[in-house]
Formats: structure tokens, C-alpha cells, sequence
């Protein structure tokens, strides 16, 4: 299945380089070999962030020119290249300026010196490490958190996958400030775990929570043409494997219910959605309630995370791990296999379509266990291989807080119940993993995705400011 994910902006990097003015007269060359080793660093991160460079900053007047330049460019990340000894004179302002979380890199050129034919000149070339404490007092003396990524200027995979992470991280982060989720209907009654403080979000992640009424998806499932739902029955049948129970009836009314989902998300500028509505009596809000899971399993496939029963806060786990391009499922735990050391991992609302191991099934439920109403759901397991759980919660005083865990998705039967549902194996046994992840006080739901990121999302988490915890 190919799926046209969103494409987000990459992070705005403002990247420096520090050196000494009275160098440069005493020995020649020196400033241009840095300006080299200045102008790797910028190909590099291009590859992966817009880059904002203001090249190599030689004084301490320099810097407060360069702190104002990156502050106007309002970047998410500051990097500042020791590319030999500079004072922290000339580092500080520019962070004090910009107002952004800051990575010290120090990257040396050479893997070692030939220490009996090295002159002072040299040397000098290959000390990025030499002012590293200096700045690190500095800034811990002003308040200002920071990062060291030291290693090699060529061929260091842990220094260039860490600078990668970051940025990714910065991403996720500016991409969050100003999205728009919406909030369609309510919260799952009695899921205490799952109630948010919209303020607090705003406040701490910077999103915007869009209000939504059932009205507004009943308006425009109700203008949906024959030939818009005749065009979305055709996307689903090349998509999924549609199972015999699913009647034609109810895939219709799925279908233009997505047409209408189509329609809300681009109305309302979303880029997440948190829903449920229980509606009563075969009502129009009960049937438009239970056939919300094939358009929103198509929303979140192309970069819209829909969570179901209201779970804003696992809106947000699902987003972020799209925005690292890991997927995200709308997930809970379903059982603990203790003969083959696996946690079955799934839930009944959406699917990320494009993480799947195989054509996904839609299947017809006569039945949505603990929901009203009845119609087609989606039959789905995460692909074999790394997996990563991410859950966003909620401490007693209020501050969201992030945990994560890696594990494997192994093959083998799941549930025929038209349910997403995924084998999953961490490092510690089904208990003693619950028990851990527990320990944490987490919400029910989760976002599964693909590939091991418990690096890079807490490295969002630090950017954030928010509390982290990996659970191994």
C-alpha cells in the first residue's frame, strides 16, 4: 500500500561556528581550514534540517549580532560547532538571544594527532574539545540548559545519528506548535485517565484543540455526492481485503461517512483528531459514530492520527510518531501470552494502514463491544520487526509526561475480530513488562509504531520540557 504522507516542515536549525579572531594573524590558514570543517557540518544537516547559518563567529561583539540574526530567523534548535578554542564570551549571547534549546558539538577532525610532528598551528586545528567545560559552566551558571555531542567531523555514525535525532526531535516539536486537533464530540464516559485540560495542552505543547459538534461531520456526511462515495468504496476495495460479514449497506454509509471525515479534516485545518460519541436509539449520531473507524483508519495513513474515545492525549502520542515517519496505531493491551512471551496489543478504532503487515481486512461487527451501534471495522496487525510504544499522560500536578518502550512485532495468528491487533515482545516477560509500564501511571492507550525511537522521542521530551521515562 502506498500512502501519500503529509510533508512536514523540517526543523529551522541555526548552526555557528566558534574561533578565536587573535588566531587568525598568527597562524595562517587556520581560518579557512575551520571554514571548511563550518561548511561539511552545513551539507550534512541540510540533509536532514533547514540550516540557518551564521558561519564562524570570531569575537564577542560578533556574537551579540549573531544571537539578534537567529532570534529574527526564529529557529527551533541552536548548534554551536567548536571548531577550535573560542571563549564563552562569544557563545553565551548568542544563546541568551535566540531563546532556543542549544547542542554543543564537538566534532574533532582528525582521529588522532601525530603527536611528535604536530606544531601549535595544528593543534589548534583539532581542538573542538578544549573550550567544551568552559561553555558548559557558562551556560549551567545562566541558566541555560544545553547538550555536548562530541565524536569525529567524518564518518561517526553515533555523532550523526544523535544530530539527526535532535533535529527530528525539533521537528516534532515545531509541527506541534499551532497543529490543529480536533476534539470531535466527547470523552469515553468514566475513563478517568483519558480527561485533558485543553488549556494545558495549548499551554505546554503549543497545540491548538478545535472543538468539533457531531453537526459538523452530520453536515457534510450529508453532502456527500453518490460519486464521492462511489470513488471512496473503490479506494477501500483496493486498500483492504473485504470480508464476506461486511455488508454492502454498511460499506456505503462507511464510505460516505469518510467522505465526510475527508471534509472535516480540510475545513477545519486538522492535523490530529480525538473523537467518540455514543449517541442512543439508532439515532443519526449513534450510526454516524459507528462507522467512523474506515475513514479515520484512511485519516491517520495519511499523516491525520485519529484516536478514538475521546483520547486527545494519545492524539498527541499518534502524531508525533508520524511526524517521525514510525506510524503510530491507536493501541491498548489486549492479553499476556505466557507460553510465547508476547503482549497482544490492539483496540477497535483506527488502524495507521501504512504500518501494516499485510492487505488489512474489513470485517462487519454486529457488535461494537462496550459502544452502540454496529457496521465495518478494520482487521490489522503492525508489520514484523522493531516497534516502539508511546504514551503521552498526565501527572497529578498537571505537566504531561511522556514514556516509551521498544519490543518486537512478531508473526503469528491474532484475533479474528475485526479489531487491530498486533504480537508484541519486549525485553522483560508479559508480567513483569506490565508491571513496569504501569509503575509510570500511563493511560490506557498508547501509539504503536515501527522502528526503535525511544532516542529521538526523548529527546523530544527534553525539548518539551517535559518528563521522560523509558521503560526497558
Amino acid at each position: 500500500m502506498d500512502f501519500s504522507q503529509r510533508n512536514y516542515p523540517r526543523a529551522r536549525v541555526g548552526l555557528f561556528a566558534i574561533g578565536l579572531a587573535a588566531y587568525w594573524p598568527q597562524f595562517p590558514g587556520l581560518k579557512e581550514r575551520l571554514e571548511g570543517y563550518y561548511a561539511h557540518i552545513v551539507e550534512q544537516l541540510s540533509g536532514f534540517a533547514e540550516v540557518v547559518g551564521m558561519g564562524l563567529v570570531d569575537t564577542a561583539q560578533e556574537a551579540y549580532r549573531a544571537g539578534d540574526a537567529l532570534a529574527a530567523a526564529n529557529v527551533d534548535l541552536l548548534i554551536c560547532h567548536t571548531a577550535t578554542y573560542a571563549t564563552s564570551a562569544q557563545v553565551l549571547p548568542i544563546v541568551q538571544r535566540a531563546k532556543v534549546p542549544v547542542l554543543v558539538l564537538n566534532l574533532q577532525p582528525s582521529p588522532s594527532l601525530d603527536y611528535e610532528n604536530t606544531d601549535t598551528g595544528e593543534w589548534l586545528a583539532n581542538c573542538s574539545t578544549c573550550c567544551v567545560p568552559e561553555i558548559a559552566n557558562a551556560f549551567h551558571r545562566a541558566g541555560i540548559e544545553f547538550q555536548v555531542v562530541s565524536g569525529a567531523l567524518y564518518d561517526d555514525e553515533r555523532a550523526w545519528t544523535t544530530l539527526r535525532q535532535w533535529c527530528q526531535a525539533a521537528t516534532a516539536v515545531r509541527v506541534l506548535k499551532g497543529a490543529r486537533f480536533g476534539f470531535l464530540g466527547h470523552t469515553y464516559p468514566g475513563m478517568l485517565d483519558m480527561y485533558s485540560d485543553f488549556t494545558q495542552h495549548h499551554a505546554q505543547l503549543g497545540t491548538h484543540v478545535e472543538v468539533l459538534e457531531m453537526d459538523d461531520l452530520a453536515d457534510r456526511v450529508n453532502a456527500a455526492t453518490q460519486a464521492e462515495i462511489d470513488s471512496k468504496l473503490e479506494e477501500a476495495r483496493q486498500i483492504f481485503e473485504i470480508d464476506a460479514s461486511a455488508q454492502e449497506d454498511d460499506l456505503q454509509w462507511a464510505c460516505k461517512v469518510a467522505v465526510g471525515l475527508d471534509r472535516l479534516a480540510a475545513d477545519f485545518e486538522l492535523g490530529a483528531l480525538a473523537y467518540y460519541y455514543r449517541g442512543s436509539n439508532g439515532n443519526e449520531f449513534e450510526r454516524l459514530g459507528a462507522a467512523l473507524i474506515l475513514g479515520n483508519s484512511l485519516l491517520t495513513a495519511r499523516g491525520i492520527p485519529a484516536a478514538g474515545e475521546g483520547d486527545l492525549k494519545n492524539a498527541v502520542a499518534m502524531k508525533v510518531m508520524d511526524l517521525l515517519g514510525a506510524g503510530g496505531s491507536y493501541t491498548e493491551f489486549y492479553a499476556m501470552d505466557f507460553k510465547d512471551q508476547f503482549i497482544l496489543m490492539g483496540h477497535d478504532g483506527p488502524a495507521h494502514l501504512a504500518i501494516g503487515d499485510r492487505k488489512p481486512i474489513l470485517r462487519g461487527l454486529g457488535l461494537y463491544h462496550g459502544k452502540s451501534g454496529a457496521g465495518v471495522s478494520v482487521e490489522f496487525n503492525v508489520k514484523s520487526g522493531p516497534v516502539t510504544i508511546f504514551s503521552c499522560t498526565q501527572t497529578r500536578d498537571g505537566r504531561l509526561k511522556f514514556l516509551a518502550a521498544e519490543g518486537e512485532s512478531i508473526p503469528g495468528p491474532i484475533l479474528r475480530i475485526g479489531n487491530t491487533n498486533s504480537r508484541i515482545r519486549f525485553g522483560l516477560g508479559p508480567a513483569e513488562f506490565v508491571d513496569a509500564w504501569c509503575a509510570q501511571a500511563p493511560t490506557h492507550h498508547c501509539a504503536l509504531g515501527i522502528g526503535h525511537r525511544s532516542g529521538v522521542l526523548a529527546k523530544f521530551a527534553r525539548l518539551q520540557k517535559l518528563e521522560f521515562a523509558r521503560v526497558a
